[in-house]
């Protein structure tokens, strides 16, 4: 299959997904409701609002724009010929989280055989299928392991820390991307308006927290008054319609109470000041520092902690905007690993 096809099938998936995110009815529509559906039935988590940012990020990231300017960043693309068939074991932590991984080993010519977490099992086979809708040729290079992965030439998995081990014993003889737990960190300046914080609430509270772009730990200034983010995260109470969610708040709330341990609440959202960057469900760490170097410091020395970090570009000149951690781009590589310098080199 030439790149070009390939661009092109990707490109019109986008335009799907995107149309499919605003309200519309249509008969085009029918499998892919059924998916949307299971996945929000199936996995509380989920959720359908979840579910439609996914699709419509995801599709936003993909346009034809995109990837053409991406695909400039790999000269020899276009005369890749040497298929691989490339195992993926993709996390179900998140809506389609594996997406990207499914762009990348196709539009690198590879034959994909994905390993689909049990929590996030009808998206991807649906946009595969819508995929091949617009190009036929790439039922040949989608297969889907219904247990374990076999016949497999390269591996790229993601899971815990503790699932790690596990990949690094099982795949580790073959070309692998193995990764592990990570979070995002934001640093507030003090100076935010409601906007700013209100985006920030988005980059922390989208997805309940789950993501590894998620944000689970804040810097913020001494003396730093937290009534204003508080008071916006608690716009988004209807967390705690979900019971799970719920059950995390409920359960933190009171073993800190129980411990006497001091805590912010805003009746939705715990802030407690720790020096750990992973934090629970329905809880976010902070720390106080007293200039950006101190925050430079630490970024740099738990680099392999950290996914993104999110502040003001005039703090932090390498820092994501705020409300813009859920977006990630075809260059932004999950742990900062090139993926397809990975794939072109097998």
């Amino acid at each position: 299959m030439e790149i070009q096809e390939r661009i092109n099938a990707f490109s019109s998936l986008s335009a799907f997904l995107i149309d499919y995110t605003f309200p519309a009815e249509a008969d085009e529509y029918f499998g892919f409701d059924l998916a949307v559906k299971q996945a929000s039935y199936f996995n509380p988590w989920f959720g359908f609002d979840n579910v439609m940012y996914s699709l419509h990020s995801i599709g936003d990231s993909i346009k034809r724009s995109a990837i053409e300017k991406w695909v400039l960043n790999y000269p020899d693309l276009a005369d890749a010929k040497n298929c691989k068939r490339v195992g993926v074991v993709m996390a179900g932590n998140l809506p389609l989280v594996g997406f990207h991984d499914f762009f990348y080993v196709l539009m690198s010519g590879h034959k994909l055989i994905a390993k689909l977490s049990s929590d996030d099992k009808y998206l991807l086979p649906a946009v595969a299928a819508k995929l091949i809708e617009f190009e036929p040729q790439f039922a040949d290079f989608i297969v889907f392991a219904e247990q374990k992965l076999e016949s497999y030439e390269a591996v790229i998995a993601t899971g815990s820390n503790n699932s790690a081990r596990y990949f690094e014993y099982y795949f580790g003889k073959h070309p692998h991307i193995i990764r592990k737990n990570r979070n995002a960190i934001a640093v507030i300046s003090g100076n935010e308006d409601a906007g700013q914080l209100e985006s920030l609430s988005y980059d922390i509270l989208r997805y309940y927290g789950m993501g590894c772009r998620n944000v689970s730990r804040l810097f913020v200034p001494e003396n730093y008054d937290f009534n204003n983010l508080l008071a916006i995260l608690a716009k988004n109470e209807r967390l705690i319609d979900n019971s799970k969610f719920r059950n995390n708040y409920d359960y933190y709330k009171s073993i800190y109470l129980i411990n006497q341990q001091p805590f912010f609440d805003n009746g939705s959202l715990i802030l407690r000041q720790e020096s750990l960057i992973s934090s629970p469900i329905s809880v976010i760490y902070y720390d106080y520092y007293k200039t950006i170097d101190e925050v430079a410091e630490f970024i740099k020395t738990n680099d392999d902690k950290i996914q993104c970090v999110i502040a003001c570009n005039e703090m932090l000149a390498e820092a994501i905007p705020f409300g813009k951690a859920q977006q990630p781009g075809l260059t932004n590589y999950a742990d900062g690993v090139d993926v397809m310098k990975f794939l072109l080199s097998l």
